[in-house]
């Protein structure tokens, strides 16, 4: 059996901030914000303090940490592989790692025909 494709990858820079938000609020999660703040971010946030809702669907794991979206902006972005980064900058949103001078941005790719076929399933949420 081939491998799934994952829906989100996330990079080495990533990863150290999120040991370091982790190493200070414990464990994470992510939700791609849908355009408040800061357009169209990827916020984080301790896992469970931001309330998810049916209308929103987990894309998977990226290092540890659940990552969903708005099942809407999903229809948009189901197509795409996101590449969760970082870089230096203030964000004007209430993500965690925002007071370190940094902010989580999502680098995209279109998927291929052949990892079209083996991707990883998107979950519903349920609350």
């Amino acid at each position: 059996m081939e491998t799934p494709v994952p829906r989100v990858i996330v990079t080495d820079d990533a990863k150290a901030v999120i040991d370091q938000v982790r190493e200070r609020h414990g464990p994470l999660m992510f939700h791609q914000s849908g355009g408040c703040c800061d357009g169209s971010s990827p916020m984080c946030f301790e896992q469970g303090d931001f309330r998810l809702g049916d209308s929103d669907v987990k894309l998977g794991e990226v290092y540890g940490c659940p990552f969903y979206m708005a099942r809407d902006q999903f229809a948009y972005w189901k197509h795409m592989q996101l590449t969760l980064d970082v870089k230096e900058g203030r964000g004007a949103s209430f993500s965690l790692e925002i007071p370190m001078g940094v902010r989580f941005v999502i680098r995209s790719r279109l998927f291929t025909d052949e990892e079209v076929d083996r991707l990883e399933p998107v979950e519903a949420v349920h609350t």
